[in-house]
């Protein structure tokens, strides 16, 4: 960790201090209610060139730009009756729109990855509003860890993942949501899913009225952040639907255990819900995945959980982090 990061609890002094630093074009984690984000002006070029590096993250991967309220975000978004309904619904919180740009909007164009749509968001987080607030700008903020890793909940994962590259963590405590926003696609008459995530299919379905779809994985040129095979990935292997222990054929395995699921056999158990709770299981996923993931043992098993409700947005993230995937860069 450098000896430049400071990380600093809620107070006004530190906010002023966060604000003034993005505003003056340096990088700044801070908590949402779905994980932390690693933030930057959002119209400014330098400072969001500095997200990629800080991240070593693929530029053609665009980034979600975050408003105080929604009229802040209309500067720069195009909203239809459709996603009028959704930000009234959804927003302050874990919804993440898909719009048509608006022309004359000022965020670079490295936070759309040159596409005529931006994606934008309210978070629900008092001190995440409240810094954005006061830096008066759009901040662009995706997850504030190294690409392509487990997304942080804490001030302490963001520390382990980018103190080196990064100047100031405001320190909110733990995520409650525990994943990433939902992300909507509305730049066609279809309503599509980009990412699953803390707001449910069934609930932007019932809302608008209409089928909701689910997107395919984009490798090349991805609307959305959440899209690319591989991501959400912890060093150790990950072993999905895991209903046995198989010490001959996978190693020693930590599970990470849902419900009323087997566990004997394995060589360490960690609980994301014992009860079966979605999104007791959600909040605790990424923090569990980071607590799973030590060199002594072989890999990671997820116990088989339902592909409803927020467990649909929990098996995506752990399906890419399952995937085939290079190298993680050394952080």
């Amino acid at each position: 960790m450098s000896p430049a990061l400071t990380i600093r609890p809620y107070s006004e002094g530190a906010l002023s201090q966060a604000a003034a630093k993005l505003r003056a074009g340096e990088l700044v984690a801070f908590p949402t209610e779905t994980v932390y984000g690693l933030g930057a002006d959002a119209t400014n070029a330098d400072a969001v060139a500095g997200i990629y590096a800080a991240k070593q993250r693929p530029s053609f991967n665009p980034l979600i730009s975050h408003f105080p309220d929604r009229d802040a975000a209309a500067k720069h978004a195009v909203f239809d009756a459709r996603a009028d309904k959704l930000a009234g619904a959804f927003w302050p919180g874990a919804l993440t729109l898909v719009l048509p740009r608006q022309k004359d909007s000022n965020v670079c164009e490295l936070v759309t990855a040159g596409l005529p749509s931006i994606a934008v968001r309210v978070p629900a987080h008092p001190m995440a509003r409240e810094l954005l607030r006061a830096v008066g700008r759009p901040i662009a903020a995706p997850s504030a860890n190294r690409s392509g890793r487990i997304s942080p909940t804490t001030a302490g994962h963001v520390a382990h993942s980018l103190g080196d590259a990064i100047s100031m963590i405001l320190d909110g405590g733990p995520c409650g949501v525990g994943l990433e926003s939902t992300v909507i696609d509305l730049t066609t008459d279809r309503v599509v899913m980009l990412r699953p995530g803390g707001i449910t299919m069934e609930q932007v379905a019932e809302v608008l009225g209409c089928e909701v779809i689910m997107a395919e994985t984009d490798d090349t040129a991805p609307k959305s952040p959440g899209m690319l095979t591989s991501h959400y990935a912890p060093g150790l292997p990950v072993r999905l639907d895991a209903k046995t222990a198989d010490s001959a054929k996978y190693g020693n395995e930590i599970l990470l255990a849902f419900g009323d699921c087997n566990t004997r056999g394995f060589d360490a158990v960690l609980w994301l819900s014992r009860t079966g709770d979605d999104r007791e299981a959600a909040a605790n996923l990424f923090a569990k995945l980071h607590e799973a993931d030590q060199k002594r043992f072989d890999g990671i098993a997820i116990a088989p959980i339902p592909d409803s409700g927020l467990g649909l947005a929990i098996n995506d993230r752990m399906k890419r982090a399952a995937a085939p995937r290079a190298p993680h860069p050394s952080p």
